[in-house]
């Protein structure tokens, strides 16, 4: 402990991260730096720099990093359309990377020696931080609390800050949510409270913050004509946009139709099923459109050769090995597909659904002459198909004929 005199605190300001302020003080001697990142959680980040002044800080960082964000992490993996598990878009696992790419830029423009967060010992987060401190800084020590002390419920926490007198709206922390959550750009999560029974509902009022419910949002459907550009978005309805704004404007108008609640059960890397509640209104409307503007310009084979890779690539977001080599190469074949994927596409906003009713490209792959039903005027040789049926059934029919049991 001793080699340690000073470390950079992931800190929001809230009960848990101000006692580590305190904790890192007395347990390891050292100077504290605080960090904290607007990342578009749509709460005010100023105030943490008074609560960090009045615990002695002297080192405070708060960054806007919301076009960062979105334009260099966001909107990249939905290049990929990257689920995980077949429902969650990612949205707690996409921000760590960033957040561990600026813990370690401010550890080295302030010479220290170790980070710190406030993730606990139970979670996937402390993966995704560590996995980032030391792809970007090999020596760095990192300090996890969670995994250190004894102080194990929010009773204990509240305890310490009147021990130690640490500036803690008391009346506030008494009354706060009874779930755990996180937000930024992307998304709204929800865990623990009764959502760790995965029986019961989650139609709690209290509990969804960004989204109506679908059963009382507008009964006219909301039209969007969203413009992409190499796979992203840079333009709604004719109005150009930059990252952040668009998922800034998605989010006020997925929420308003009740576009993006999730409650699924999933698995974490560390090992357990966890039952979390998510509200996505902007990565649902992208991911839709997404997919809906590639449908007419991506070649059949890239397209499906991405939809083989993208659980691959999910799967690395998720438990944090966003910086790995395996997700940069990834990546390059991804941004090399999207090149082509330009034009728009116009999506219907319906009481929690998203549909895509209209898309059009410079780069489609599209031909009206040969889909058609009506005459193609011999853009299409329907007497070609016999053949290609037969060479694909010819492996078919010598299994049959040796008598191969196919059943």
């Amino acid at each position: 402990m001793s080699d340690i005199k000073k470390v950079v605190l992931a800190y929001s300001g809230g009960l848990d991260t101000s006692v580590i302020v305190k904790w890192l003080q007395e347990t390891y001697n050292c100077e504290v730096v605080t960090f904290t990142a607007d990342i578009g959680q749509g709460e005010e980040v100023e105030p943490a720099r008074a609560k960090a002044k009045a615990m002695g800080i002297k080192e405070i960082y708060i960054d806007d990093l919301r076009e960062e964000f979105a334009r260099d992490f966001v909107f990249p993996m939905f290049r990929a359309n990257a689920i995980y598990e077949g429902e969650y878009l990612l949205g707690t696992s996409i921000a760590r990377p960033l957040i561990a790419k600026r813990l370690i830029e401010i550890a080295n423009e302030t010479g220290a020696d170790a980070i710190s967060h406030g993730a606990t010992g139970k979670g996937n987060d402390q993966v995704r931080f560590e996995l980032g401190a030391y792809a970007l800084k090999p020596g760095i020590q990192v300090i996890a609390p969670w995994r250190e002390w004894d102080l194990t419920s929010r009773e204990t926490l509240m305890d310490y800050c009147a021990k130690h007198e640490i500036p803690v709206d008391y009346a506030n922390a008494k009354k706060k949510s009874p779930y755990s959550m996180d937000a930024n750009l992307l998304h709204i999560s929800y865990e623990g409270g009764n959502l760790e029974d995965p029986w019961w509902e989650a139609e709690d009022p209290d509990m969804w913050r960004w989204t109506v419910a679908p059963e009382q949002a507008p009964d006219q459907p909301t039209y969007l004509e969203i413009t992409y550009e190499k796979g992203d978005i840079v333009a709604i309805n004719g109005e150009a946009m930059s990252p952040a704004t668009v998922m800034e404007y998605l989010n006020k108008v997925g929420g308003e139709n009740g576009i993006g609640r999730l409650d699924i059960v999933e698995n974490r890397y560390v090992g357990m099923k966890s039952r979390g509640c998510y509200e996505t209104p902007a990565g649902t409307i992208m991911m839709k459109a997404h997919r809906g503007i590639e449908s007419i310009t991506l070649d059949r084979e890239a397209a499906h050769l991405k939809d083989e890779l993208m659980p691959r690539y999910a799967k690395l977001v998720y438990n944090g090995y966003w910086w790995s080599p395996e997700r940069k190469m990834l990546q390059l074949a991804i941004d090399e597909s999207q090149k082509v994927v330009n034009g728009d596409v116009r999506v219907k906003l319906y009481k929690g659904s998203v549909s895509v009713v209209g898309r059009r490209s410079p780069d489609s792959l599209f031909d009206e002459k040969i889909a058609t039903f009506e005459d193609d005027a011999g853009a299409y040789d329907q007497k070609d198909a016999e053949g290609f049926i037969k060479l694909n059934a010819l492996r078919l029919r010598i299994a049959a004929d040796k008598g191969r049991d196919i059943l």
